[in-house]
Order: structure tokens, then sequence, then C-alpha cells
């Protein structure tokens, strides 16, 4: 019997569909980055001319540039808190068997399956409770918080492919277990440590819904921008939004090529 060719349609029908898809999730972002080299003060097509003028007058925004200063140091430290953390989480759900070590890890996945509303106002009942006025202090807190499972998950993937034969040579060679864990097993995790830390940050630094709960009179970046965006949106706000879009997908593309690598 001879083989009858598949038919086209099928594949053309696919690759428009996806085509849509990927145009209607894609399209108003790259409209957003048009729109901050538009030479007009008026957010509207078409487009008058090329300028850098907007990406100037951003940065030359005194309540953007505190803004953007204070989501670096937020997302630093919630990275830096969250990374230690869920190393820490990490080795105890890898190297140990407790009871309950199956309800701990989900309790850990907990703060970022659930909806950003709940985690934020749990954690403002929280603070309320215990007398804690809201401040950046409490916004890196609230971030530490859902940002330990997202650093747990490529340091739990790759402490799964740790050969512990390594380990166990390096006790009998009559290594303690700091010099084991700095020579023998942190330079094998060291990646995923800094894939974890970029995810951490990512994260971090582009949050709104906890963080809306939690600051206080001292704005983050997209608190800043959602907070002009009541009103306006300016070419300025593209510019900055254009900014932080790029930054966050040089560091989830970072992140996945050194998780990738260590795959392979």
């Amino acid at each position: 019997m001879v083989p009858q060719p598949r038919s086209a349609r099928p594949s053309w029908l696919l690759a428009g569909w996806a085509t849509l898809v990927f145009g209607f999730l894609y399209l108003p972002i790259a409209v957003l980055v048009m729109m901050s080299f538009n030479d007009s003060r008026i957010l509207a097509l078409p487009i008058r001319g090329l300028t850098f003028d907007w990406y100037i007058t951003a940065l030359q925004d005194e309540p953007l540039r505190d803004s953007l200063w204070n989501s670096l140091k937020v997302a630093g430290i919630a990275t830096v808190l969250a990374t230690v953390f869920g190393l820490l989480a990490a080795f105890a759900i890898y190297r140990y068997r407790f009871p309950g070590r199956s309800a701990f890890r989900i309790a850990l996945n907990l703060p970022i399956l659930l909806p950003g509303i709940v985690t934020g106002v749990a954690m403002l009942a929280f603070f309320s409770d215990l007398g804690f006025g809201l401040s950046l202090g409490t916004v890196i807190l609230g971030h530490v918080v859902f940002g330990i499972p997202v650093a747990l998950g490529p340091l739990l993937t790759r402490l799964g492919q740790f050969p512990r034969s390594l380990e166990e040579a390096a006790y009998d060679l009559g290594a303690k277990p700091a010099q084991v864990f700095l020579d023998v097993v942190f330079p094998y995790i060291r990646s995923a440590v800094i894939a974890a830390a970029l995810l951490a940050f990512t994260l971090s630094f582009d949050e709104v819904v906890v963080t809306i709960f939690l600051t206080g009179r001292d704005n983050t970046l997209p608190m800043e921008i959602w907070g002009r965006l009541r009103t306006s949106i300016t070419p300025e706000i593209a510019a900055i939004a254009t900014v932080v879009l790029l930054t966050s997908t040089v560091l989830v593309l970072l992140s996945q090529r050194i998780s990738a690598r260590d795959s392979a």
C-alpha cells in the first residue's frame, strides 16, 4: 500500500491559530514599546517620529528615580533572603525524611499557588495584629514569602541530580560538613542558585498585588506606575515600562539558559 501524503491543511491551521494567540498576547506589549519611541505627547497611532526623549524624561523624573531605587533595594534584599531560605528548605526536603515532609513542601509552595490578593490580605492582617507599621520592610518580608517557592524549584531539582557518592567520598577522606558543602555540593548547585536568585529578583521587582497591601509611604516602581495610570498613560510611563520589560525578559532568559545548561 502506497502511503498517502499528509495534508498540509492542519499544519496551516495550527500555525494560523498559534499566530493569533501570540498576537493577542504580545501585540499590546509591542504597541507599548513603539509608543515609548513616538515623537508625540499623545499615545496614538500613527507614529509621528522616533525619539529617545521620553527615556531621558523618565530618568530625570525624581519620583520615578526614587521608586526605582526602592524597587532595587526591595528586590535585592528579598532575593538574598528568599534564595538562602529556599536553599535551606531544599536541603531539608532532599536530605532528610521526617514526619510531614510532603505537607512541608506543599506549604512552601502555597504562597505562589494562592492568588496574590489572598497572600496580601493575610500578610496585612498578620502585620496589623503584631503592630508593625507598613513600610519597605513589610514589602520585603512579603516578597520573601512568595520568593521562597520560586527559588525552591530549581534548587530542589538540581539537588536531586547530585551524586551522593561524591559527598560520601569527601567524608571518607576526612572532610568536615562545612568543607563538603563549600567544596563539593555548592560548586555543583551554584548555577541553580544563580538561576533561582534571578527568578526571585524578577518576580520581586515586578510585583504589584502583594505590594499594594504592604507598602507604606515609599513606593516601589510598579506602585508608582500604577498610581500614575489612574490618571493617564504618558510617554515616559511607556518608556520606563519598556525598560522594566527588557530587564525582566533578560533576567528570565538568563535564568532559563543557566537551568537548561545544567540539564544538558
